[in-house]
């Protein structure tokens, strides 16, 4: 017994020396508790300019206190910034630009851009000119011509973008086209020995182009992003219809042009609706278009060239920050041409093209885009090469 009283007495001694902590660690705390009140109770005092013997202003308080700096006292207000929201809407991503309708951003609102380029097509075809009639099968009466065309085509373009909002911007565009063909035709029927070649060249400003393009949707919720486009020409180059033609000699019935047109001859205005749905680093895209061609007067009659229904999809990819290549396909099929309302048969066409695309930012606000085609049927030209540079400028 004398020893568990023993032990009591010591349990008691400890409980009494906890009691005595605990006090002091309340008080401590009470003291915390009044220095936080009055901290956050304290107004922000007023700041006014005083001068030095150095004639520097220099700010202190009103009081005429120094801040503290003791390392115990807490600020009065949060420290440093919160970060800005975010209020810039999402922008279609930035592929290089395989036609007018395909790639590319938006130009942001304010920005001017200058895009100067030069494009090379080429193109060759044999071509059977048959003004005939058979009495059998295998016999013909009348001319038949062999002919083999190579065409070559430089156009340089100034380009010019505005962007009237994030989501809305306008383009304008001058070409200048130089053409040079060069024609051998043999007529087959009239027993002529030697080939007749006959050159022709053209060069003239071409049809000019405007051009809006507005985003429709953001691409929220999983939709793809939505681009309306709108493409209008103007007949200013020199029209196909406009072109004289001359009798070739020693090739009877075969007639050469004496220079080569560098526009359409007609206006066009084609609307299309792009879609782009990026999946990082990816972004696929597809393109549909409706080209209405208005008829035009000619000499021999009114000619309604025919409208056009075009496709486009492919692909985009991004290498790094700087570079980018994309994979695409086009193809557009041009309707029954006609002439006083007649049409004319075998006039459709059908033109394919698959398209590679390649893109490098050399500098902030310039950018280097090269784009080859490479024709995939008859009517399509072998191969088109396409440079552009556009150059970004901020006038806000």
């Amino acid at each position: 017994m004398a020893q568990y009283k023993k032990l009591l007495a010591e349990q008691q001694k400890e409980f009494q020396l906890q009691r005595q902590i605990i006090a002091e660690q309340g008080k401590a705390l009470e003291q915390l508790k009044l220095r936080l009140d009055a901290l956050t109770n304290q107004g922000v005092e007023k700041q006014v300019p005083v001068k030095q013997a150095s004639n520097k202003p220099q700010i202190v308080a009103a009081n005429n206190k120094p801040p503290s700096t003791s390392p115990n006292q807490l600020p009065s207000k949060p420290v440093g910034q919160a970060p800005p929201e975010a209020t810039k809407k999402p922008r279609p991503p930035e592929i290089p630009r395989l036609s007018e309708t395909v790639g590319g951003v938006l130009t942001r609102k304010g920005n001017i851009v200058f895009e100067p380029s030069i494009q090379y097509a080429y193109t060759s075809n044999n071509r059977v000119f048959l003004d005939a009639f058979t009495f059998l099968p295998a016999i013909a009466i009348g001319l038949i011509d062999l002919r083999e065309v190579k065409r070559h085509s430089f156009i340089g373009t100034l380009g010019t973008r505005y962007g009237v909002t994030d989501r809305l911007e306008v383009e304008f565009r001058v070409p200048y086209v130089y053409r040079d063909d060069t024609q051998r035709s043999r007529p087959v029927s009239i027993g002529a020995g030697v080939d007749e070649t006959f050159n022709a060249t053209g060069n003239d400003i071409g049809d000019l182009e405007f051009a809006g393009r507005y985003q429709l949707t953001n691409g929220s919720n999983g939709w793809p992003i939505l681009v309306g486009n709108i493409v209008a020409t103007a007949p200013t180059g020199k029209s196909p219809f406009d072109v004289e033609y001359v009798q070739a000699q020693g090739v009877p019935g075969a007639t050469f042009p004496t220079e080569l047109p560098t526009g359409a001859g007609y206006f066009s205005f084609q609307p299309s609706l792009t879609a782009l749905y990026p999946t990082d680093p990816a972004v696929f895209f597809g393109n549909l278009s409706y080209s209405y061609n208005a008829e035009t007067s000619t000499n021999f009659g009114k000619v309604n060239p025919g409208d056009t229904l075009g496709l486009s999809f492919g692909m985009g990819f991004g290498i790094n920050e700087r570079s980018s290549y994309s994979l695409g396909y086009s193809h557009k099929h041009v309707l029954e041409s006609e002439i006083d309302g007649h049409a004319i048969e075998g006039s459709t066409l059908d033109i394919g093209q698959l398209l590679v695309g390649y893109s490098f930012k050399y500098t902030p606000r310039t950018t280097f885009n090269l784009s080859l085609g490479i024709g995939t049927t008859t009517d399509a030209q072998d191969v088109t090469l396409n440079f552009r540079v556009p150059m970004t400028f901020d006038f806000l």
